[in-house]
Order: structure tokens, then C-alpha cells, then sequence
């Protein structure tokens, strides 16, 4: 199976400082929704991993969540592409589960869902702690530089092999190129 792993906010959408607290909010990056058809296209299985602590803190609820990504379904349906699944952490940060990236409760999930390992299966994320999590399970973090990503860039301490892009298409790209050589 070939599998790839995408954060959500900052990675396929941009990322209010308000957060995404209503379908209105959300609003996909440049390029993003088309990447994530190429994908498909190419075969992959694209599964998203987000941490949701506005639940945990009243911000919004899970239908309301359910609605933001009914309405990326839509307009990735527009495009052609897909999601095969989101999983989320609703907790807060204080609450110590195992499911808030930087802990690897989100994908050790994605991997029991989809039966399969996760050894270099590239994690895409905007953060340090997408990295994290990813090389606590063996996946390949690659690091965009929208969202969060040029201030991670910036505070340093990011897995050594992480791959470094401007932007989830150009993740793909290279992706596709590697796949391709």
C-alpha cells in the first residue's frame, strides 16, 4: 500500500490565528487540494493526523469539526482528489493522552486502521511535533513551509532527515519524482 500522511491545518489549509472554529474558517492553501488529486491519482492512500485541542477547550464541537471536513470532501471532490481518513485529538495539551502529536497515538492509530506499517511512510506537517511523532513510528518526516513551518524551520531541533519543501505540492512533486527515478 502506498500511504502518505498529511497534517491539516497549515499544510492543506491556512491556519488562522483564531484557529478553524466554523466550516467558514477553513479555507485550503494554494495548490493544496490539487496535490492531494495528484496523489490519488498516483495511488496513494491519503490519510490526515491533526491534533483538534479547540474541542477540549469549547471552541467548537465534534459535528462541527465533522462539517470542516465535509466541506474539504467537497471541494477536494471538485478537483478530483480525496481523503481516506482523518483521525484527530480532541484532548487540550495539559491533558496528557497519547494522541497529541508530538506523542505518535494519531498514526500508531492510522496504522492499526489500515493494517500496515508505517516505516517510511512520509508524514507531510507544518510543525516540530508532526516530525516527532512521525520518527516515534518510523514514518519520513517531510516539513512544509507554510502554516508553522518556517518558524520550525527557524527553532531548529527537527528530525535529522527530515525533508524540507515550500508547500505540500512540492511535496508531492517530490514524492512522485522519487517514485518515478
Amino acid at each position: 500500500m502506498k500511504l502518505v500522511i498529511l497534517g491539516r491545518d497549515g499544510v492543506i489549509n491556512r491556519r488562522p490565528a483564531s484557529g478553524i472554529t466554523s466550516p467558514d474558517d477553513w479555507q485550503p492553501l494554494p495548490g493544496s487540494l490539487e496535490a492531494i488529486a495528484r496523489l490519488n491519482q498516483a495511488g496513494y492512500t491519503v490519510m490526515v493526523a491533526s491534533n483538534q485541542p479547540g474541542i477540549a477547550q469549547g471552541l467548537y464541537d465534534v459535528e462541527t469539526l465533522h462539517a470542516v471536513h465535509e466541506k474539504l470532501a467537497r471541494q477536494l471532490a471538485q478537483v478530483g482528489g480525496r481523503v481516506d481518513g482523518i483521525v484527530f485529538c480532541p484532548h487540550g495539551p495539559d491533558e496528557g493522552c497519547d494522541c497529541r502529536k508530538p506523542r505518535p497515538g494519531l498514526y500508531r492509530e492510522i496504522a492499526a486502521r489500515l493494517n500496515t506499517p508505517l516505516r517510511a511512510v512520509p508524514v507531510i506537517g507544518d510543525s516540530r511535533c508532526d516530525l516527532e511523532a512521525a520518527a516515534a513510528v518510523g514514518a519520513r518526516p517531510v516539513l512544509v513551509r507554510t502554516g508553522e513551518g518556517a518558524a520550525s524551520i527557524a527553532a531548529g531541533g527537527l528530525p535529522g532527515h527530515t525533508l524540507i519543501v515550500d508547500d505540500l505540492a512540492a511535496a508531492v512533486d517530490a514524492l512522485l519524482a522519487e517514485e518515478s527515478a
